[in-house]
């Protein structure tokens, strides 16, 4: 069974991969001095997750539009040849 110590989640790697010391420090238990910086990083994932749920979306709305259209075209051209 492992121990919460020794699971190391993908934030981690990435904090180990930009910082060793940071990353250690962290596991150690060390409050993080950059508190400014981490605020806005925050900030812009928060702003950027907004924008990837708008174009979800919208890709979706285009995605039904051009069902819906599709639709409208095959019954034009069903009522054009039975009428």
């Amino acid at each position: 069974m492992t121990r919460p110590d020794e699971i190391i989640s993908a934030s981690e790697i990435g904090q180990w991969t930009y910082c060793h010391r940071a990353w250690l420090w962290a596991r150690a238990g060390e409050a993080n001095r950059n508190v400014e910086a981490l605020s806005r990083g925050q900030a812009a994932h928060q702003r950027h997750s907004g924008d990837v749920a708008r174009a979800q979306t919208l890709r979706w709305l285009g995605l039904a539009l051009v069902a819906l259209a599709m639709l409208l075209l095959a019954a034009m051209l069903v009522s054009g040849l039975m009428g």
